[in-house]
């Protein structure tokens, strides 16, 4: 263990700079969206989804019709999520958006997922931040406590089997599971 300590770190955090990373507004309306998702959101019965999109619109999330949010999922910045008609985001789900998330309509975002439009440059010695949009194409399902990285499209109507780690893009209508996850078999009508 004592050699673990006296290794040098490939990285030195003193140089990280987030300067050029443009969060879309202002420092304030960023603190008041968290305000109000952090006092609002887990204040409002299961049932009213509908209190929860109108404040995501009212944050400049695009949100369609009949669209069903949990009261404990979480969005990073609203400016930046597009979530198609019909579909659900479950249960402690984050939307780690930093960069655009793009949800298609009848889509599932299961319960305990995480959705996350960033990381870090590990050849880089400052660490810089690195983002990528995600997609997740029209009537897909990403089931429970998967993560989906940067840059990733999901294809329309594939599935996602629980607690896969999603780093590459997937097929239309496919089922995938695994870490890393991966197709196995078409998805039949």
């Amino acid at each position: 263990m004592p050699t673990l300590l006296n290794t040098e770190p490939f990285v030195d955090l003193r140089k990280y700079d987030q300067s050029n990373f443009d969060r879309g507004r202002a420092g304030w309306y960023i603190f008041l969206w968290w305000f109000v998702q952090a006092i609002t959101f887990p204040l409002t019965l299961h049932n009213l989804s509908g209190i929860r999109c109108a404040l995501l619109r009212l944050f400049g999330a695009r949100i369609g019709k009949g669209v069903l949010i949990r009261p404990t999922a979480r969005f990073t910045y609203p400016w930046k999520v597009t979530i198609g008609d019909y579909s659900w985001i479950g249960d402690d789900v984050v939307l780690y958006s930093i960069d655009e998330i793009n949800i298609g309509s009848h889509c599932v975002i299961s319960q305990k997922s995480y959705i996350c439009t960033g990381s870090h440059d590990i050849k880089d010695p400052a660490f810089g931040l690195q983002t990528g949009k995600i997609a997740i194409g029209n009537g897909a399902w990403v089931a429970t406590d998967c993560f989906v990285g940067q840059g990733v499209t999901i294809g329309a109507n594939a599935v996602v089997g629980a607690r896969s780690t999603v780093l590459t893009d997937l097929p239309d209508g496919q089922v995938c599971w695994g870490t890393p996850c991966r197709p196995r078999y078409a998805r039949n009508r």
